[in-house]
């Protein structure tokens, strides 16, 4: 490693911008708790000191405009060296609505400036190393130099996102550079109780395609000469790096956080005596860089910067209570001809599969900023588990229609990553095989769901994700699962669920040409059905937020989706044909957002309503259909609400459990019946 900074060469401008900065940093780490006791906020804070060298390198090496830097709540010295202002980190830090990072909306400590390219990252300590891949994939791609700087402490490297992260970055050969700032502890947890190998970055050593640099992170020399390096590698090489740099921790882990509980006199004796911001002072005095004098003047204009960052921020507006609601999720795509998705035309039919998959490739020759991935969707002629994607990669090339490790955090966090570089990207992802499998990328769902709304409509992860839902195939535990009743849950994600070919495109195609997450369930069993296939308009759109009344009628009212939907309609017909009723079968299609007017309509006209669907009737989503009719419909039911759907069991695999647990056109009958006759 060439080393191009040291105390003697480097020019005094710069020698006097670096401590200018590292004065500036301090003051600020300092003063945040003064914050909380005045009662003003910065009721999370996370000191630095002690992470000078590295964070101060990080920060000069970051290039506006071109890097993406994905900072961890302890950078608060990463982020200013970057070119954010005192009077923003302070904003953040007593949660304004002028905040950069989030407008109040996040957790203190948490910097960012998403316009700059500086990332609203996470909570959970690590996660962002997903996203850093995954832009640096698109950095990759679209050829515009620059990395991906990702960071964070020793202990996150636990976490199995870090491995996916790293491993995928050098099986890929991406631009991202992993700064590992070791302070030897994870909150109160040594680093010996987190891995066997002293230096964490080891653990990698046998990684190809990765290179490892250690550094002293207290040292700014050191430090400023590993992160230039790091950067001119991995843009050289395409290569990811990784940059372990030892620091200490001078204060607690957090103001929530009490060191001298696990710490004992002597550790925190030493770490203060290792000040980097002490050292670097007196380095300028002592080899004459600067006089005593100088660095005093320095240290005046610091204290009257904050003074006046502080003046301004504290005079900043709050945020709106009224505000909650905006950002949650982005405006859709507005389907122009087919604007009720609905259709009168006729001609060949078509089953669910073949919707799918010309539908994706439709919208792949529409937009070339268009990708896909997930797990073995990319193999000659195979196309996923249902060749939902078959024939793509041939058409599209490998660069847009690939394969993901089998790890479904990596690919639902890379989505979100590459998603960063430009709005103009629409992503498609596999999550998993079946959605059963989903469960390891949780933590990375939820990411997505929180991103605009937490970044104060910043950032929107513009990915549709796909899952092949439900059962009816014998497929049992973690093949025939549905999990909607779960997700819908979090704000921030559209969930869909076609019951028929002509929806599932129509669907399919507003989902990739809308900006926000939706969530795309797909009903397995029926992709190669009879009963689901249907002729299929060119680019029909279908709506989000538009139910399908599949059947019309005054007698009673049932509200479906999925594979309950064929049920209901032969059910339907059935007492039609023996009691001379008339049953309304509504297929929802969109469970977020909803029609709530179709449905109400409905109930006003036949006063009795079942809720079916394939998922759990405990906590299933039914369970918000029925709160939602009878809490705003009451005074026109003249019926209770029934609900029919699995039972509250896992799916077992031999078929006779299966139709035991599952909801059958028996169940629907009976109930329909009952509710009739009331």
């Amino acid at each position: 490693m060439k080393k191009k900074f040291d105390i003697k060469t480097t020019d005094k401008e710069t020698l006097k911008k670096w401590f200018y900065l590292m004065k500036l940093g301090r003051a600020i780490d300092e003063k945040a708790p003064a914050y909380l006791l005045q009662s003003l906020g910065w009721s999370y804070h996370a000191p630095y000191a002690g992470h000078d060298g590295i964070q101060l390198a990080m920060g000069q090496v970051f290039e506006k405009g071109k890097d993406f830097l994905f900072p961890y709540y302890r950078d608060m010295l990463t982020v200013l060296s970057a070119g954010m202002t005192a009077e923003e980190i302070i904003l953040n830090g007593i949660s304004k609505a002028t905040d950069p990072a989030s407008g109040g909306r996040h957790m203190s400590n948490h910097f960012a400036k998403p316009e700059w390219g500086i990332q609203n990252v996470s909570s959970a300590t690590g996660n962002h190393d997903l996203h850093a891949v995954g832009v640096a994939r698109a950095i990759s791609y679209y050829k515009s130099g620059g990395v991906a700087i990702t960071s964070h402490g020793e202990a996150a490297t636990s976490e199995g996102y870090v491995y996916e992260a790293i491993n995928g970055a050098s099986n890929e050969r991406l631009p991202v550079i992993f700064v590992i700032q070791d302070n030897g502890y994870g909150i109160s947890v040594p680093k010996k109780d987190q891995t066997a190998n002293r230096k964490v970055a080891d653990n990698f050593a046998s990684f190809k395609n990765l290179k490892i640099v250690h550094c002293n992170g207290k040292d700014v020399f050191d430090s400023m000469n590993a992160m230039t390096f790091a950067r001119e590698y991995a843009i050289e090489n395409r290569t990811p790096v990784i940059v372990q740099a030892n620091c200490v921790r001078i204060g607690s882990h957090s103001n929530s956080d009490k060191q001298t509980l696990y710490r004992d006199e002597h550790e925190l004796a030493y770490v203060k005596a290792a000040d980097p911001l002490l050292k670097f002072q007196r380095m300028l005095l002592r080899y004459k860089r600067f006089t005593d004098a100088e660095l005093k003047e320095i240290e005046e204009e610091v204290k009257k910067d904050l003074k006046d960052a502080n003046r301004k921020a504290l005079a900043a507006p709050d945020p709106d209570p009224k505000s909650i609601y905006d950002f949650v999720i982005p405006d859709p795509y507005l389907p122009k001809k087919y604007v009720d998705g609905t259709h009168n035309e006729e001609g060949e039919k078509k089953n669910l599969v073949t919707a799918l998959n010309e539908t994706l490739k439709a919208e792949f020759r529409h937009n070339p900023d268009t990708f896909i991935w997930g797990q073995d969707m990319a193999n000659k002629e195979k196309g996923g588990v249902f060749n939902v994607s078959k024939g793509m990669q041939q058409e599209f090339g490998e660069e847009r229609v690939f394969n993901a490790p089998i790890a479904e955090d990596y690919i639902v966090g890379t989505a979100n990553g590459m998603s960063r570089f430009d709005s103009k990207i629409r992503i498609v992802i596999e999550g998993a095989e079946f959605a059963d499998y989903f469960w390891p990328a949780m933590e990375q769902f939820v990411e997505c769901t929180h991103d605009y709304w937490r970044s104060n409509g910043k950032y929107s992860p513009n990915i549709t994700l796909r899952l092949a839902s439900g059962g009816y195939i014998g497929g049992g535990i973690y093949h025939s699962q549905n999990i909607e009743g779960a997700l819908s849950t979090f704000p921030g994600v559209r969930i869909v669920y076609p019951s028929f070919a002509d929806d599932a495109a129509g669907l399919l195609r507003t989902s990739m040409r809308s900006e926000g997450f939706t969530l795309f369930l797909e009903p397995k069993s029926l992709y190669n059905a009879v009963e689901s296939s249907t002729v299929i308009p060119d680019d029909f759109e279908v709506p989000f937020g538009k139910a399908r009344i599949r059947r019309e009628g005054n007698d009673l009212t049932i509200v479906t989706y999925g594979n309950t939907t064929h049920f209901c309609l032969n059910v339907a017909d059935q007492i039609a044909k023996e009691d001379g009723l008339n049953i309304e079968v509504i297929d929802i299609r969109s469970l977020i957002p909803l029609d709530k007017e179709t449905i109400f309509e409905s109930v006003k006209k036949t006063s009795k309503v079942l809720v079916v669907h394939e998922d759990k009737v405990f906590s299933g989503f039914g369970a918000e259909l029925a709160a939602m009719i009878g809490t705003e419909m009451f005074r026109y039911l003249d019926a209770p609400i029934q609900r029919i759907g699995a039972t509250f069991t896992p799916v077992g695999f031999n078929t006779i459990l299966e139709k035991a647990i599952l909801p059958r056109e028996e169940r629907i009958y009976e109930a329909a019946k009952k509710l009739l006759e009331y």
